[in-house]
């Protein structure tokens, strides 16, 4: 495996930068080993509601990790990983890692704290539920993360889950085959794909659906038209899990799990497998190369002394400019924070211009009809407008912001190949919550409440009407037939009042909504622009630090040559080439990682 191989590596060099007193160079080595420890591949599971996504999870690592039923829906994130036993815990984070709480459950009882039945609304207030166990498909390393689905895509937890796929591995789009890809389905398919490097689609129920493969072939032609090139994988969990309980090989494959099982350990898991080895071997030959500078200045300076004054000098200029890419007037720095400004005025804009869009649309629609008559339809169209809104501008922050690292790169290295940062976008777990959209206090004219409307209009417009009448010499109940009419008159005003107010309070309670909104994901979006300022910040300032002491070692090794005296040159010569014969070792087995992962990529091809 690739991870050992590059775990032993990273080992060595770290060995080596203290050997040749460069802790500098070990602050990236230790970053590149943590990673390399954590061999979480993580595959979230997402879907619209009760659209088996929970039993997807159990029928992948054949036990009940998930409650499924038709009443029960999932409330919290349940991450599923590997365990030498099984066990489950309950996860709350705060706003450091120090006050993280977890709390230890039986994992039969996990259902009582994920579902919305046994915790509706998470009141409990849990970030996700953990579960382990012993399963060989997780062994790998390979997490699977059950994801809500309560309210849609189109709902705030479909906004939480965009701002979690950047920080996934893969993802899997769940749709039953009772219907063909809904248009917001679609939208997030095309969202996930630029977001996260896999994305796959899982066509589930097929043992309850008779004409799924008419609906995959509709949803293939879906995928066709957006543009998203994504694999589709149909499948029984019914069937997966009654397979594994009788230990039937024909209903496994019957199940449809084997391609997918193969996907996310051939794929997935050998693409995160492949990253580690390309990534390890950029850093290991990168700290080889600058180990290795002052000892070929020097060597070069013992073997041939009248090079020493050509060498100086232009070791002497690389270190003027290594100096001048630490100062914040240099061209990085400038395009590092005046691209953050202009991303957070621009993000800024799109959402409140998105929002605003939103609010014309949703205070129309209110205008054309009774708010206390189609509210529930009109609130689950507003969560999805806004959630899409939402989840577009997150999209279009990502993008511009990995747009922003390539262009510091490019002006740091002028056209040099450097190590570009891994950015997280996040590292402070979900988006804040915003409370959802309140239904406005609805205010009925009851029948009493018109008859006595009536009886006080009417009432006083006979009695007005009738005194009218009695200067003419009528009687008083002349005026009988007006103050009816002024009665009903008096009804359908009071009618229209209150419709006019339930228009205004329910357009408030929009405008409420949207400043809601505007200022948590506003938030949102700048912490993450920030975070991604401080990565790129401290990334290029590292390797800057690095660049500079590199040449300043070499600078000095150089001047040290010339003072080697005869006798001693030539046992000098012989030591360094030792050294650097060790440090190209070290290089040779950087490269042999990627060369490794080359060589098995075309195996694989052939076969």
């Amino acid at each position: 495996m690739a991870v050992p191989a590059a775990v032993d590596l990273v080992d060595l060099a770290l060995k080596a930068t203290t050997a040749y007193e460069r802790p500098d160079l070990g602050g990236r080595l230790l970053q590149t080993r943590k990673r390399l420890v954590d061999p979480d591949v993580r595959v979230l599971i997402v879907g619209e509601f009760k659209q088996g996504k929970s039993q997807l999870v159990n029928a992948l690592v054949n036990a009940p990790v998930c409650p499924v039923d038709d009443d029960v829906a999932t409330a919290v994130p349940t991450v599923v990983k590997y365990a030498e036993t099984t066990a489950a815990a309950l996860v709350r984070e705060g706003e450091s890692e120090d006050s993280t709480q977890r709390t230890e459950v039986p994992a039969t009882q996990l259902v009582q704290h994920v579902s919305e039945a046994g915790n509706p609304g998470n009141k409990a207030l849990i970030s996700y539920a953990e579960v382990g166990l012993p399963r060989k498909l997780l062994s790998g390393g390979l997490v699977l993360v059950d994801t809500p689905g309560v309210g849609g895509l189109g709902s705030a937890h479909g906004a939480a889950t965009m701002s979690a796929l950047p920080g996934a591995d893969a993802v899997l789009l769940v749709s039953d085959a009772a219907q063909e890809y809904t248009a917001p389905e679609l939208e997030f398919l095309d969202a996930a794909m630029k977001l996260c490097p896999n994305v796959a689609c899982v066509l589930t129920k097929t043992d309850l659906y008779p004409h799924w493969r008419r609906i995959e072939e509709l949803d293939r032609g879906h995928l066709r038209r957006a543009g998203v090139d994504a694999e589709i994988f149909p499948v029984s969990s019914v069937l997966r899990l009654h397979a594994a309980k009788e230990q039937d090989l024909e209903l496994m494959d019957e199940s449809g799990f084997k391609p997918l099982v193969d996907y996310l350990l051939h794929k997935v898991v050998a693409q995160s497998d492949d990253l580690d080895r390309r990534s390890t071997s950029h850093d290991v030959l990168s700290v080889s190369e600058q180990l290795s500078a002052g000892m070929r200045a020097e060597l070069s300076i013992l073997e041939d002394p009248d090079k020493v004054n050509a060498l100086v000098e232009d070791l002497t200029k690389a270190k003027a400019r290594a100096d001048e890419l630490k100062q914040r007037s240099s061209r990085w720095q400038i395009t590092l924070n005046d691209g953050v400004a202009d991303l957070q005025s621009d993000i800024g804009y799109d959402l409140r211009d998105r929002l605003r869009t939103i609010g014309r649309e949703a205070e129309q629609l209110i205008d054309d009809s009774d708010p206390a008559e189609v509210w529930d339809q009109f609130s689950d169209w507003f969560h999805q407008q806004i959630s899409s809104a939402a989840s577009a501008n997150f999209v279009w922050a990502a993008e511009r912001a990995r747009w922003l690292a390539a262009q510091v790169a490019e002006h740091f290295a002028e056209g040099a190949d450097i190590a570009m940062p891994e950015l997280r976008f996040d590292d402070e777990g979900i988006a804040g919550k915003v409370d959802p959209l309140l239904q406005p206090e609805v205010e009925n004219l009851t029948r009493g409440g018109q008859l006595l409307t009536g009886m006080k209009g009417g009432y006083g417009g006979m009695l007005m009407f009738g005194m009218l009448g009695t200067l003419a010499g009528l009687p008083i109940f002349a005026g009988a037939p007006a103050g009816v009419l002024l009665g009903i008159k008096a009804v359908r005003d009071e009618k229209k009042r209150l419709l006019q107010k339930r228009r205004g309070d329910a357009k408030n309670g929009v405008r409420k909504h949207i400043d809601e909104v505007t200022f948590q994901v506003g938030k949102d979006s700048t912490d993450m622009l920030r975070r991604t300022q401080r990565q790129l910040r401290d990334h290029f300032s590292a390797l800057a630090e690095e660049m500079s002491t590199s040449i300043a070692a070499s600078v000095q090794a150089a001047h040290n040559a010339l003072k080697t005296n005869t006798a001693g040159r030539e046992k000098r010569i012989k030591d360094l080439k030792a050294e650097l014969a060790r440090i190209d070792g070290m290089a040779q087995r950087a490269k042999a990682l990627v060369s490794e992962q080359r060589s098995a990529a075309i195996s694989g091809g052939a076969a």
